[in-house]
């Protein structure tokens, strides 16, 4: 019986997979998967052999007391643990919401390119770098549009592609995604909770691993851009759309360290990451005088601030409270994976390695390698058929889905805005975007393999 169950979940599994590939709700669809691997796996113990239930004393229950304990754990214990998840999500948003709201992100944006000069690719390789900081900090779609709306405008009046501006810009965001404290946070929830491994902080992964990421993916990402750039014919078309734009007030010099102080704070010192959204957001209003007004216009301020925020990230907060079901039920549904794909499941680090590197393609279009698709399933299946280190898994499929989904992916909302803003056909975006995905995965999962296989989770240890 159990083989039975194991290929109607491995079906279910592809089904998840084609559901997130058709563009479909991910709330909805791992809702539903939730529910169908709740009743398949606790079902199945009632017809499974007894071996395999004394092997696998997570499906065990012997009355209807310990059924609703299991799905307590599942729909209310799971989605409430999340809440430190949730906390640094809303905060970031905000942080994010004040740094276009005060002119810091814009102005950074401007000084650079006024350092670049009329030489194109300078100006590529400088905002490259300066995107990537900003985005240490900042996340969600709002703070990329709103700073899409600067850069591709430029790039393209100084005769750069669109498709190449395009390509370049959306690296460059994924590459600071790779140190961004919110995703940190939001990725390794996928794993652990923060009680269970507490020394596996933001700080302890840059080190690392993470600064080696996001290198290799602005060095990668830049280089290609020169290489595209060489090969292509420069445009001008859209100088005409920047002439006219009215002209904007730079922020204080003093304040353009302000993006990244919350990560530097929270990989230095160990210090909260909403503290650091905090300190820096306010700084950044008083520095910038945006709080010159009334304590209740100041309190205004801040609090719409805070709502355009939230509305920014509401898609993934709802995404956010089924995706801990998932995961808690996977568990459940793991021993029925095991019988099915124990014997062909990778259990070395290498092996780990080189399969995912030559399947990075699956990243793509939330597939079954992306943790914003139905790569959860995936590492459920992973991680309960050989041992693995929490740092070596994180490492395994935050490329795929930072490398793969978040810069090359035309299902990530803001790739999809910006392929319509800039008129950019989305085969002509792959057709840079995926090379650079196996280029820059392939030398990440070689960093992983060095820095976090064996010797590198003997440090953790």
């Amino acid at each position: 019986m159990e083989y039975v169950v194991g290929i109607i979940l491995l079906l279910s599994f592809f089904g998840l997979a084609y559901y997130c590939i058709k563009g479909h709700n991910l709330m909805i669809g791992f809702l539903c998967i939730t529910i169908l691997w709740t009743v398949l796996p606790l079902a199945g113990t009632l017809f499974a052999s007894a071996d395999f239930l004394a092997a696998n004393e997570i499906l065990q229950f012997s009355s209807a007391k310990e059924l609703v304990g299991i799905l307590n754990k599942i729909y209310q214990s799971a989605p409430e643990g999340w809440g430190t998840t949730l906390v640094n999500v809303c905060w970031g948003a905000w942080f994010g919401r004040v740094l276009m709201d005060t002119g810091i992100a814009s102005t950074l944006i401007r000084k650079t390119v006024e350092l670049g000069g009329d030489k194109p690719m300078v100006t590529i390789a400088l905002l490259n770098i300066v995107t990537a900081l900003i985005f240490t900090a900042m996340t969600g779609a709002g703070p990329v549009i709103a700073i899409g709306v600067i850069v591709l405008p430029i790039l393209m009046s100084l005769g750069v592609p669109k498709a190449i501006a395009m390509f370049s810009f959306m690296g460059s965001v994924a590459a600071g995604i790779y140190l961004n404290p919110v995703n940190f946070a939001q990725y390794r929830a996928f794993f652990i909770t923060p009680d269970q491994m507490p020394d596996y902080t933001l700080g302890w992964y840059a080190a690392h691993w993470g600064y080696a990421a996001l290198l290799i993916m602005l060095v990668v990402t830049t280089v290609l851009s020169a290489v595209y750039l060489k090969r292509s014919k420069t445009s001008h078309a859209w100088a005409a759309q920047t002439r006219g734009a009215a002209p904007e007030r730079n922020a204080p010099i003093y304040t353009l360290i302000l993006p990244i102080v919350p990560v530097v704070l929270k990989i230095w010192l160990d210090f909260s990451v909403i503290g650091g959204f905090v300190i820096a957001g306010f700084a950044a209003l008083f520095l910038c005088g945006r709080m010159k007004g009334t304590f209740t216009e100041n309190c205004q301020l801040v609090n719409k601030l805070y709502y355009d925020g939230v509305v920014d990230t509401a898609p993934l907060v709802g995404f956010l409270l089924t995706l801990p079901m998932f995961n808690s039920v996977a568990s459940y549904a793991s021993p029925y994976f095991k019988v099915i794909l124990g014997g062909v499941m990778p259990k070395t680090e290498l092996v780990v390695c080189v399969v995912f590197a030559l399947l990075l393609c699956m990243g793509l279009f939330r597939g079954p390698m992306t943790l914003v698709g139905c790569g959860a399933a995936t590492l459920g299946v992973l991680s309960n058929v050989a041992s693995f280190s929490v740092p070596f898994l994180y490492a395994v499929f935050a490329i795929p889905t930072i490398t793969v989904n978040i810069g090359s992916c035309i299902t990530q909302s803001w790739v999809a805005w910006g392929l319509a803003y800039t008129k950019v056909e989305s085969k002509d975006f792959l057709k840079l975007s995926i090379p650079n995905a196996y280029i820059t995965g392939i030398l990440q999962y070689a960093a992983a393999l060095i820095m976090l296989g064996g010797l590198g989770a003997a440090w953790f240890i």
